[in-house]
């Protein structure tokens, strides 16, 4: 994988097809492959027309994996986002975030709103607000010697996803400290960027869609269909939704 260098750091991406470039950033415990390219989205987006660059966090996938929790406050790895698309040239880019992504979605757009033409915060609502009130079980979970006796249903969860996708755990334990870093209210509603609020319906960590869209001076809300935090993530309803919405405020000639 390509790689460039930021805060000291060597973080990876890929990019793939062209056109109008999207960013996508990857949620906790993933990857750019595992979130954006074993879920279809990548094969959706470049379908339609678009340029599509998934970033490996800093901390997962292929990038480096500090273990000091310093190095993971969303600003830093929103930070990261913006030196990838100054290291490719781009002087904006859509974005698109799943649950941790969709977080540092949200900073980058406030921080930098003229570099984003429009985003897409998947798999987080209210709770870029209220924050994550199961992170201090997801620590443990992760730092335990094994899933034996791992009963907290969320830390079991994620556990079994760090296994899966072979991360450093500590790592993760160290992201998670930090990176949940709510967002004040104040700062959401100077977000003036289109953005689409997508969250699945039976997902009980993200925070209710509606809310946080209602914040957002061009907030819109999509409820996914009978769908999870996990199982929404590359849901096809999502994907309509995500395409529509890009189609209205980012578009891109089709390919198809």
């Amino acid at each position: 994988m390509p790689t460039f260098q930021n805060d000291s750091l060597t973080l990876a991406y890929e990019m793939h097809g062209e056109g109008p470039p999207i960013l996508c950033i990857h949620g906790f415990a993933s990857s750019g492959r595992v979130n954006w390219i074993e879920t279809g989205w990548v094969e959706t987006l470049t379908g339609a027309g678009y340029r599509v660059i998934t970033l490996d966090n800093r901390g997962h996938g292929a990038s480096d994996k500090p273990h000091d929790p310093e190095l993971y406050y969303p600003q830093l790895m929103a930070g990261d986002a913006l030196a990838l698309l100054d290291h490719l040239g781009f002087e904006q880019a859509a974005v698109m975030g799943y649950s941790m992504g969709a977080r540092i979605a949200a900073f980058l757009a406030y921080d930098h709103p003229e570099r984003l033409p429009t985003a897409v915060f998947g798999g987080m609502g209210m709770n870029l607000v209220n924050g994550l009130a199961d992170s201090n079980d997801i620590i443990a979970g992760l730092l335990a010697p094994s899933l034996d006796g791992l009963t907290h249903p969320t830390a079991r969860q994620f556990r079994i996803f760090a296994d899966h996708t072979r991360s450093d755990r500590q790592a993760l334990a160290a992201c998670m400290e930090t990176s949940r870093l709510p967002m004040p209210r104040a700062d959401v509603r100077r977000i003036e960027v289109p953005v689409l609020v997508a969250v699945g319906e039976a997902d009980v960590m993200a925070g209710r869609p509606e809310e946080l869209a209602q914040l957002l001076p061009h907030g819109e809300a999509f409820l996914i269909p009978r769908r999870d935090h996990m199982r929404a993530t590359g849901d096809t309803k999502f994907k309509e939704a995500a395409l529509a919405f890009l189609g209205r405020t980012f578009p891109a000639v089709s390919q198809t």
